[in-house]
C-alpha cells in the first residue's frame, strides 16, 4: 500500500509541478503527516525533490527529472477506458484503478502538454444518467465484469417477461446506456448474441469454461445494430397530432422522435397503451388527430380524470366501490 502511495506522490509531482502536504493528503486521502513521512522516504530513497515553506511553498521534482515507473497495471489498463466515467468505474469496482491511470498517463504526457490535458478535464464532464432518473447499480455487475474481463461463462436466473429464465451464457461485452448497464452475451446453443439487462439478474455464478468469441465479434457494432432493430420493433403505432408551440418544444426538449405533417406532427409509440399515457401526460397541449379509435380512448381516459378529481380523488372512489350499495 505504502510503495503504491509512494508511486502516487511521484506522479503527481511530475503531472502537477509543485504541490502542497494538505493538497497531496487530500488526493491520497492520508493526513499531511503520513505525506511528510512518505517525502522523506522518497528523498532517503535518492528522488531529487525539495520543498519550499512559506504561502506559495510546497515540493517538486528536480526540473528536467522525471520517473519512469509508469507501467500499467491490469486493472488500470481496462480503466484507461473509462477515465471520463468515474461513476461507470467505480460501479465495476475500478474507480481507485481509473484514477492511477489517469495519471500515470499525465505523467508520461511532455510537460509542455500537461496544461492542455488539465484544460480537458476541467472543461468537459460526461454524465450518462438522464435527467430525473435514479442510477442502476445492478448487485451483480462486478461478477459480471469479472466474467467479460477474464472471459469465462456463467450461469444466471433471469427474470424475462415471462418468467425467471435459468441461461448459461457466454459474456461478450457490457454497456451502459443512460445509466443502465447491460450485457451482451451468446446463449448456450444460440447462434446470435442476445442483450441482457443487468438489474433482471436474480443470481450469477462464475463457471470454468472459457469463452469462445464468434469471430469477427465487434461490440459498438453488434450494439448499433440491436438499436435499430429493437427501436424499429417498438414503433408500432403510428399517430397524428396537433400540437401548440409549448408542446412542440417539450417533443424536442425530450428527443422524442417527430416528424411535421401538413398542421400536424407524426409521432411512434411502442403500444396504444404507451401512446394514451405518454399523450396524456401533454394535457391541452396536444390534440390527438388519428387513429379515431385511439382518439375515442383518449378521450374517454381524460373524461376519467376529470371525474376522479371532481369526486374527490381515489381515496373516496374505492370508498364507494367498496360500499353496499356500489355491489
Amino acid at each position: 500500500m505504502q510503495a503504491s502511495r509512494l508511486l502516487k506522490i511521484l506522479m503527481l509531482l511530475q503531472s502537477r509541478g509543485r504541490q502542497t502536504a494538505p493538497q497531496l493528503a487530500a488526493e491520497l486521502e492520508v493526513s499531511a503527516r503520513t505525506v511528510l513521512r512518505d517525502i522523506d522516504e522518497l528523498s532517503a530513497a535518492g528522488v531529487p525533490l525539495w520543498g519550499e515553506p512559506g504561502r506559495n511553498g510546497g515540493f517538486q521534482l528536480q526540473a528536467g527529472w522525471s520517473t519512469q515507473l509508469t507501467g500499467m497495471t491490469e486493472d488500470e489498463a481496462q480503466a484507461l477506458w473509462l477515465a471520463g466515467l468515474p461513476q461507470a468505474a467505480a460501479e465495476l469496482g475500478l474507480g481507485g484503478a481509473a484514477a492511477s491511470a489517469r495519471l500515470k498517463l499525465l505523467a508520461s504526457v511532455p510537460a509542455a502538454q500537461r496544461g492542455a490535458s488539465d484544460r480537458v478535464a476541467q472543461r468537459l464532464h460526461l454524465d450518462p444518467l438522464d435527467w430525473y432518473r435514479a442510477p442502476d447499480t445492478p448487485q451483480h455487475l462486478q461478477q459480471v465484469a469479472q466474467a467479460v474481463w477474464a472471459g469465462r461463462m456463467v450461469r444466471v436466473q433471469y427474470e424475462s417477461w415471462n418468467g425467471l429464465q435459468r441461461r448459461q451464457l457466454a459474456p461478450l461485452g457490457l454497456v451502459i446506456k443512460a445509466g443502465a448497464w447491460y450485457l451482451v452475451a451468446l446463449p448456450a446453443g444460440a447462434a446470435e448474441p442476445r442483450t441482457y439487462r443487468l438489474a433482471s439478474l436474480r443470481a450469477l455464478s462464475l463457471l470454468d469454461e472459457t469463452v469462445q468469441r464468434p469471430r469477427g465479434f465487434d461490440l459498438a457494432r453488434y450494439w448499433r445494430a440491436s438499436i435499430e432493430r429493437f427501436e424499429a420493433e417498438l414503433a408500432r403505432v403510428e399517430v397524428r397530432v396537433r400540437l401548440t408551440p409549448r408542446a412542440l418544444g417539450w417533443l424536442r426538449n425530450g428527443r422524442i422522435r417527430h416528424e411535421a405533417d401538413g398542421d400536424g406532427h407524426r409521432l411512434w409509440f411502442e403500444s396504444e397503451e404507451m401512446a394514451l399515457r405518454q399523450l396524456l401526460a401533454f394535457g391541452p397541449e396536444l390534440e390527438l388527430l388519428e387513429p379515431e379509435d385511439l382518439r375515442a380512448r383518449l378521450q374517454a381516459q381524460a373524461e376519467a380524470v376529470a371525474a376522479l378529481y371532481l369526486s374527490g380523488g381515489l381515496r373516496n372512489s374505492r370508498r364507494r366501490s367498496s360500499s353496499p350499495a356500489s355491489r
